[in-house]
């Protein structure tokens, strides 16, 4: 440790499309929504994190909420920088007379551009960052789920998030082979909220269809234990009045169906392109779900069917790649890279 060590602080950062996940000292100190709330007037941030939240959707013309990342990367430069900045300090809230430099380890989706690389480098080192390192969502799943991803084993994880669904087969602590696709947790959102307005003549917001994604969302139609069904309130798109439906989980699994079978689909295709002998570890070790959309009832059933592999759902798959992207701090060197 040198002199002044103690001016240094290191964190993690899962930069999600849905949350933001900040890791200082092995710890989770901030988990909160990825969504900034803007002063239209003034053009200042009034709201970050959970308080944003709150407003999404239910704003008036002088304040607008903005989600700065769309499908794994950075849509709005602005917002997310300021983003960044304000979840940092709710790390330790104190003013200090010497602001620590900070040396960062930042989680980026696997199948983006070089460009938005920079964007997400960039943006990092607008909120202060000195020392800026990027990890893969994928490596650092396997490496949050507790594979030891050095071996000479190949492991397939499949890590579905709010914007991107990340499958990659890891071994000797790189990526073999992947497949990005932007279908994911908020597409999921998008097909429930289609599927009201079609089905049950009821408009309902983005809040709404992540609500009902989680209390009785499925992948399958029949389901052990299934949901008591969820009681939705939207507004009728016929006479304009507020109104409630029931909805159950086979409803949602059909209005999901197709999203789905485009992840299934990518599954098979990165199983296509892995070399042979990565193929006959992943038929012993099974494949490995993390994010949040491995919470999706019967997803793991579902896939296990396409594949016929043996799927294991993460301990804590939300926080998976943020306890990978904490482990890969520790391991500066090792599991990160710079870009030029």
């Amino acid at each position: 440790m040198g002199l002044f060590s103690f001016l240094t602080k290191e964190i993690a950062i899962d930069l999600g499309t849905a949350n933001t996940v900040i890791i200082h000292n092995d710890k989770v100190v901030v988990d909160e929504p990825s969504i900034v709330a803007i002063d239209r007037r003034t053009g200042k941030i009034i709201a970050v994190g959970k308080k944003a939240m709150m407003m999404h959707e239910k704003t008036h013309e002088n304040i607008k909420t903005i989600r700065p990342l769309r499908d794994g990367v950075i849509a709005d430069f602005h917002a997310a920088e300021f983003m960044i900045r304000e979840m940092i300090k709710m790390i330790s809230p104190k003013k200090t007379l010497f602001p620590p430099s900070l040396k960062m380890v930042v989680c980026i989706p696997s199948g983006i551009t070089e460009v938005e690389e920079r964007a997400v480098r960039d943006s990092a080192e607008q909120a202060g960052a000195k020392e800026v390192r990027l990890i893969h969502e994928p490596m650092a799943a396997a490496i949050g789920i507790g594979i030891d991803v050095l071996e000479p084993i190949g492991n397939m994880i499949i890590d579905l998030g709010g914007g991107t669904s990340e499958i990659a087969v890891i071994a000797l602590g790189g990526i073999v082979c992947n497949k990005s696709i932007r279908v994911a947790g908020d597409e999921f959102n998008d097909d429930i909220g289609e599927y009201m307005r079609k089905q049950h003549n009821i408009h309902i917001g983005e809040r709404t269809a992540e609500r009902i994604k989680i209390e009785v969302g499925a992948a399958l139609s029949e389901i052990d234990n299934p949901p008591p069904d969820y009681p939705v309130h939207g507004r009728d798109m016929l006479t304009g009045i507020p109104k409630e439906i029931l909805v159950n989980y086979a409803e949602i699994a059909h209005a999901l169906d197709k999203s789905i079978s485009k992840i299934e689909a990518a599954v098979l295709n990165a199983l296509e392109m892995t070399p042979p002998e990565l193929s006959a570890d992943i038929f012993r070790t099974g494949i490995y779900l993390a994010g949040g959309g491995s919470l999706l009832r019967g997803l793991d059933k579902r896939i296990s069917l396409k594949t016929k592999l043996p799927v294991h759902i993460a301990e804590d798959p939300l926080r998976s790649v943020a306890r990978g992207t904490g482990i890969a701090l520790k391991n500066f060197d090792k599991f990160t890279f710079l870009i030029k």
